[in-house]
């Protein structure tokens, strides 16, 4: 276990240090003259030197790169220019906010992707199985900005089972305001022991975690049922089954644990998947985390806030990453008998 995280470590600090040269690169693409972008349409020339020599614009490009990482490092992540505020405190305080969400839609993915793909294992080549592969495929290949109109028409419009856009009622601005700590609105109901905001929280949260849910409840379901399959056909299962086993013990309690490796796999990918999916989701939701936050940067040519943006996410990938290569060895004790 030791060997895995200080293995996977130096990998990972290796390509953070790439993703940082990268959003070095990103920021000096984007068009227009970042110092004239700080300064605004009216400053003088000796203004706009003056910006270029606070920005650092004036130094050769490969002193920029090193003093850009070095400052990366230390939290110096510069000042957003649409909102005048540390970078850092922008994106850490909104990366809160999408982690709830994505969360949430993972946790909401792997309640039903998983017994889906358990029930298409178990009824192999019959209805119940066709139904799960249906419904799987339909998930992970609807388009998310399409569902989340449909259900913003018909569950929020029509049916007003649940609030159409925002985080929390508008009649518990000042209360969500006061109880903010960790820019998650359901931790900080709780920490506040606000009941009301924690239903309102989580009313407005539930439609945009069922969205961004969609493919990885497909995807879950497909891997489940691959790996369960294949778990079934082993040596232990068989003997688990010749001492009298039902089959529903033998899934539950001897082959879902050592097939949850795919699930395991996948569950990165789709964490970085999810964050994604909140640029679009997050704008159509009127929810105010990274995903709006970076679509108001790009619209504002903010190039501090864009490679902030790109950073955190590329540092959050990268978390989940270790976490998933610490964890497959607790769930697949054959991991751990190789040596992984």
């Amino acid at each position: 276990m030791r060997g895995i995280l200080v293995r996977r470590g130096l990998q990972s600090l290796l390509v953070a240090l790439g993703v940082g040269l990268l959003a070095f690169i990103i920021t000096r693409l984007l068009p227009g003259d970042a110092a004239a972008t700080w300064a605004g349409p009216r400053a003088s020339a000796d203004e706009l030197a003056r910006v270029r020599v606070q920005l650092g614009l004036d130094r050769p490009l490969p002193e920029q790169a090193v003093r850009y990482i070095a400052d990366l490092v230390t939290g110096n992540w510069g000042t957003s220019i649409h909102t005048r505020q540390p970078v850092l405190s922008d994106v850490s305080g909104r990366f809160m906010t999408s982690l709830e969400l994505v969360s949430i839609a993972l946790l909401i993915a792997a309640l039903i992707g998983i017994p889906l793909g358990v029930l298409a294992a178990r009824w192999r080549g019959r209805p119940p199985d066709w139904i799960a592969g249906i419904s799987s495929s339909l998930l992970a290949s609807v388009p998310i900005f399409w569902l989340g109109l449909l259900l913003q028409l018909v569950i929020a419009t029509q049916l007003h089972w649940l609030p159409v856009a925002g985080r929390w009622d508008r009649t518990l601005n000042d209360v969500a305001v006061a109880a903010t700590r960790t820019h998650m609105v359901l931790v900080d109901s709780l920490l506040a022991g606000n009941l009301t905001l924690f239903v309102s929280g989580f009313s407005h949260l539930l439609m945009p975690a069922i969205v961004i849910a969609a493919y990885p409840i497909g995807l879950f379901a497909r891997l489940t049922r691959a790996g369960l399959l294949e778990t079934l056909g082993e040596e232990h299962v068989r003997m688990a089954r010749a001492t009298g086993y039902t089959e529903r013990a033998i899934i539950w309690r001897f082959a879902l644990r050592p097939s949850m490796g795919p699930v395991l796999s996948a569950l990165a990918l789709v964490f970085g998947f999810a964050l994604g999916n909140t640029f679009l989701v997050e704008n159509l939701f009127n929810f105010q985390g990274l995903g709006s936050y970076a679509v108001d940067s790009i619209a504002a040519l903010d190039a501090p806030a864009i490679a902030g943006t790109t950073v955190l996410v590329a540092l959050a990938y990268l978390a989940a990453n270790l976490v998933v290569d610490l964890l497959r060895p607790v769930m697949d004790p054959r991991l751990r008998e190789a040596g992984r």
